[in-house]
């Protein structure tokens, strides 16, 4: 069960065979675990070492041993950007905390450039700061994929820089990119993989971005309208048609207004993730801590167990999860473990638009009209939320999800607001229709496409 083939999924795999060595073994797993770029072990315990005694001594807890980049290399760093015209820094990745997200943009600041968010890391930058030009990842801002694929330099604090965060390796090309690269990141086995960069830098986040706040600062830089732009185009995907009978937009812009400033957001995959991902404006994490909770692999089902998580965990905070219909049916009994438990501010958002919309998507991009097993009969979720013990209410238009959601945030049980959504609305920017007919060589109408 737990062969080679367990190294893909995990960082490392043990197999106790004497009671004695558990410490030893107990104290790789934790430091395997929290060094580099920290991730999954496997400590696997047969039978027979559940039962056994042993006299081993426990050792001490195990500490993440830290990295701080050579001054030699820094030196290279600012050689690259005294040479650069259009730079560009993506953040992401893990390790950071509080005083490294503040010692970025402190960074940013200086040197004033624009930086954008790795896929699902968006509460690393302040988004509402001048120089945040939006998130890397799926379903990108068009102008902001533009603008990456000119950027001379791009700068990876911290971001791995795979599939998601470069569009399918189309922002970046691999193995060597047309940009100048780069790449900060804690693991060694992570420099290197797809993209041979002309700057290597292992280093922990919270020394990494230290140092690069401490690199000396030219008087001016030539890019300061490249990245006022950067931001104007951020701002204005923020500008929306209206959609009827119910817009997702001014959903989660209602949802940001109303909900407190450290409200945790939680999501799991899936086309409806794009409205969290656009119109959420995150704060770093110098201000309320993680505040963005999503899968950066893919993996549906997430969003609601890590909100009863995160509900329990912060019982003082708010808790919101974003779900597609398909994503929540996933995971959606664990509403019994909130309740078990005691969560109190917890709100979850189901969109059912009673179809697989990212496979119907795709289905319509390759083979318009073809559409195969993505149109489903889904519960009465509201109903079934109610079962569990939760309020819950069913919403079908714009005007009745502000009421119904301010409603949500006074209650002492969680709850569930159900969106019935159109099929057609297909993500944050387009429509089923606009896709299908794009695929058979027509023009969409003006009106088709969400802008």
């Amino acid at each position: 069960m737990f062969g080679p083939g367990t190294l893909g999924f995990a960082k490392w795999v043990g197999e106790v065979q004497d009671a004695d060595r558990l410490p030893e073994y107990v104290s790789r797993a934790f430091h395997a675990a929290v060094q580099g770029r920290p991730g999954p072990v496997v400590l696997v315990l047969p039978e027979d070492m559940l039962a056994a005694f042993t006299a081993a001594p426990v050792l001490p807890r195990a500490e993440p041993a830290t990295a701080w980049p050579a001054p030699g290399a820094l030196q290279e760093v600012r050689r690259m950007l005294l040479a650069s015209q259009r730079p560009f820094v993506i953040v992401g990745g893990s390790g950071w905390d509080g005083p490294a997200c503040q010692a970025l943009q402190r960074f940013a600041e200086k040197w004033q450039l624009p930086v954008g968010c790795a896929f699902r890391f968006q509460d690393l930058f302040d988004n509402r700061h001048k120089n945040y030009a939006g998130d890397v990842g799926i379903g990108i801002n068009p102008p902001l994929a533009e603008r990456i694929r000119s950027a001379d330099l791009v700068l990876a604090v911290g971001a791995r820089l795979g599939e998601m965060t470069t569009g399918g390796y189309t922002l970046l090309k691999a193995p060597r990119p047309e940009q100048a690269l780069i790449h900060v990141h804690a693991g060694a086995e992570e420099l290197g993989r797809v993209y041979a960069a002309d700057v290597l830098l292992q280093s922990s986040m919270q020394h990494a971005a230290k140092a690069l706040d401490s690199v000396a600062v030219p008087v001016t830089v030539p890019w300061v309208d490249w990245t006022a732009s950067a931001h104007a185009d951020y701002e204005a995907s923020h500008i929306t048609q209206g959609v009827e009978p119910l817009d997702m937009a001014v959903v989660i812009k209602t949802v940001q207004r109303l909900a407190p400033p450290d409200t945790v957001y939680t999501n799991g995959a899936g086309n409806y993730a794009g409205w969290l991902h656009r119109f959420v404006r995150y704060h770093g994490l110098q201000h309320h801590g993680r505040t963005q909770l999503a899968p950066t692999a893919g993996a549906m089902g997430y969003g609601v167990p890590a909100a009863v998580a995160a509900a329990l965990l912060y019982p003082h905070r708010t808790v919101v999860n974003l779900a597609g219909y398909g994503d929540f049916m996933m995971t959606g009994q664990e509403l019994t473990t909130a309740i078990g438990h005691g969560a109190r501010r917890l709100i979850s958002i189901v969109v059912d638009n009673g179809t697989y919309g990212t496979i119907r998507m795709h289905q319509e991009r390759e083979y318009p009209g073809r559409v195969s097993g993505t149109d489903l009969c889904n519960p009465d979720f509201a109903a079934l939320a109610r079962a569990f013990g939760w309020c819950a209410e069913s919403i079908a238009t714009t005007a009745a999800f502000e009421p119904a959601f301010e409603a949500a945030l006074s209650h002492r049980v969680p709850t569930l607001l159900h969106l019935r959504l159109d099929a057609d609305v297909s993500t944050s920017r387009t429509t089923l229709t606009a896709i299908r007919r794009d695929a058979q060589g027509g023009q969409a109408s003006p009106s088709e496409p969400l802008s």
